[in-house]
């Protein structure tokens, strides 16, 4: 883990993987992954994956098999840098998560997904259950509720095939909340590129 810190913040000073320029300001971060570790289940994929947040702590601190989806080339190009570098059982798929979660190679194959600071929790939502296998957790990290989450994650939850399991506060009054998927994501899902971040389901 001291590894990844070294070479994030030598990374991040010449490219912006991270608001984090600091050992403490990683720190956070690296507890912040890490209070996910009792809801990961294998194989994991993380969407968005960026400077490594929370994918990386995670494999690192699990050891189950890990897949990054991240969709700027010289991010993929630093996460996949990490990968060799630590020796991870994971992988760097550089693309969009509509498209990855259209290809038959990942698509139902997952036991856990995480989406950090991708977007709403519709959003998020459609972009992370059509990966998972049926039984799979789909983990959300939330600050304070709106009004109006309960209903849309109800919401796209069920028209994604998902359902509410639990919800946990953590440090700092931050949400991890847990939707299952307890039947098949329809083929409509998810929709083409840009659309689940311009027409969030369930508005």
């Amino acid at each position: 883990m001291a590894e990844f810190v070294r070479r994030l913040l030598e990374r991040n000073a010449r490219m912006n993987l991270t608001g984090a320029r600091s050992d403490a300001a990683v720190a956070e971060h690296i507890e912040d992954a890490l209070s996910l570790v009792p809801f990961i289940a294998p194989p994991y994929v993380d969407v968005g994956s960026g400077g490594g947040f929370p994918a990386i702590p995670l494999a690192i601190a699990t050891g189950v098999r890990t897949t990054m989806v991240e969709a700027t080339a010289k991010k993929a190009e630093f996460l996949r840098e990490m990968v060799d570098g630590l020796a991870l059982d994971a992988e760097v798929v550089v693309d969009r998560a509509e498209r990855v979660a259209r290809d038959l190679e990942y698509r139902e194959r997952y036991g856990s997904a995480t989406a950090r600071g991708v977007g709403g929790v519709a959003t998020v939502l459609e972009l992370m259950l059509p990966l998972l296998q049926l039984g799979g957790v789909a983990i959300l990290q939330r600050g304070a509720p709106d009004l109006n989450e309960p209903r849309i994650l109800a919401d796209a939850s069920l028209a994604l095939g998902g359902r509410l399991e639990a919800e946990h506060t953590v440090r700092g009054g931050r949400r991890i909340l847990l939707v299952r998927k307890v039947e098949q994501t329809s083929a409509r899902f998810p929709r083409r590129v840009g659309l689940p971040e311009k027409r969030p389901l369930c508005r």
